[in-house]
């Protein structure tokens, strides 16, 4: 590998991370902003609906964006949003004012939505350059920044650290990493002429929303993508009321969902390399369905808690490997990345809310079987990601 191309590589592992470590650090002080606030249940509903607004305006934008401009400023764009929205939302809760809380939390989902995309296309990008399977390892730069926000913002929570310093140092962290990393990221990656964002005929390239096998693909991160943030909203929730822990050992099991989640990323690599697409898909969704099935049906704490690694570590490569296999699925790379990431983000997005509605009439357990099902659709689906050719899969290190 040349400088360049690790210098970049490098520089990708930074931004991936910086989202994670941001978003931990907001949620382990949500409690303290409330207090801050002085809101209610119902109150904070309304603030945290602002991140749910900026990210999905951010999700639905940047493909369209990264088209236009290039993924390089719509990752700078994003980061920066990341950061400012911290900020704000430092202020807001300094100030005791919902309205700027909410406005920082839109800020910050706006460019985490946005910038997110756009990094999967340069990690795409940097991936079939370097001729190996990278993607797992920068999502697992992005799990392992919420694992490390998560403890200090526990550690910071438990010595009753100023939120507002807290949040106001992510902030600038984030501003002084994004400063350092982006100038090693190429312009024009995943830039396309007018008349290719066109799409249609004519000389023209086709809209690649018309292939069915990216479709099928969109089908799989999709499916992944709904497991994963399916844990993220609910995991503690379900087994504080699902399966009678206490709140604290309910944390704790969703920090052992994310180190699992972060050890599958990490590890991807060998086993992608060593068994292919196809096959370490299918593990996964196997091993991430059976940990859901427990989860649901086993009427055993030790169990229950025991399944969520399997649940992280199965749900820990359907959204890179998918993202791999849109990269090289045909012409139009890019676009096929922010078509699918696309997918999974909403998936992130609106699967879990609906969680809850399903939550409150049939409890939290009974709410995950869709959750189930589709993983057991992903399986299904695995033969999608197979690569185009055996040497594309199996590239040396």
């Amino acid at each position: 590998m040349n400088r360049t191309a690790t210098l970049r590589r490098n520089a990708l592992f930074a931004l991936f991370l910086l989202p994670g470590l941001g978003m931990s650090s907001w949620v382990t002080r949500t409690p303290d902003v409330r207090d801050m606030l002085g809101a209610s249940t119902a109150e904070m509903g309304l603030v945290l609906f602002g991140l749910s607004v900026g990210s999905m305006a951010g999700v639905l934008s940047s493909g369209l964006l990264v088209a236009r401009y290039g993924a390089r400023p719509v990752v700078t764009a994003g980061t920066f949003g990341v950061a400012l929205g911290l900020l704000l939302i430092a202020c807001g809760a300094a100030m005791s004012q919902s309205v700027v809380v909410a406005s920082g939390l839109c800020l910050f989902g706006l460019g985490m939505g946005g910038g997110e995309i756009a990094l999967n296309v340069e990690g795409a990008d940097i991936e079939r350059l370097l001729g190996r399977p990278i993607m797992p390892l920068l999502h697992g730069f992005f799990s392992l920044g919420t694992v490390v926000g998560a403890v200090v913002g526990l550690v910071l929570t438990a010595i009753g650290f100023s939120v507002v310093i807290h949040l106001l140092a992510a902030g600038a962290v984030t501003l002084l990493v994004l400063a350092a990393a982006v100038r090693y990221v190429p312009a024009g990656v995943g830039k396309q002429e007018r008349t290719a964002r066109a799409g249609g005929t004519g000389g023209r390239k086709p809209a690649v929303w018309k292939d069915v096998r990216l479709l099928l693909i969109g089908g799989v991160v999709l499916a992944m993508a709904f497991a994963e943030g399916a844990a993220n909203d609910w995991l503690p929730l379900v087994m504080v009321d699902g399966h009678g822990f206490d709140p604290a050992l309910g944390s704790g099991i969703f920090a052992v969902f994310a180190a699992s989640m972060t050890l599958g990323r990490f590890t991807g690599g060998y086993f992608l390399q060593r068994f292919g697409r196809v096959a370490v898909m299918r593990a996964g969704a196997a091993a991430g369905g059976l940990g859901l099935a427990l989860v649901i049906f086993a009427d055993n704490q030790f169990l229950a808690g025991a399944a969520v690694v399997l649940w992280g570590l199965g749900a820990s490569l359907g959204f890179p490997v998918a993202l791999s296999a849109a990269g090289d699925s045909g012409e139009n790379s890019a676009a096929r990345v922010s078509l699918v990431a696309t997918a999974g983000y909403v998936a992130f997005l609106v699967g879990p809310p609906l969680l809850g509605v399903l939550g409150e009439y049939f409890g939290l357990r009974n709410a995950l079987i869709p959750v189930l099902a589709c993983v057991a659709a992903a399986l299904l689906l695995a033969p999608s990601v197979a690569p185009r050719s055996k040497t594309a899969e199996r590239a040396p290190a």
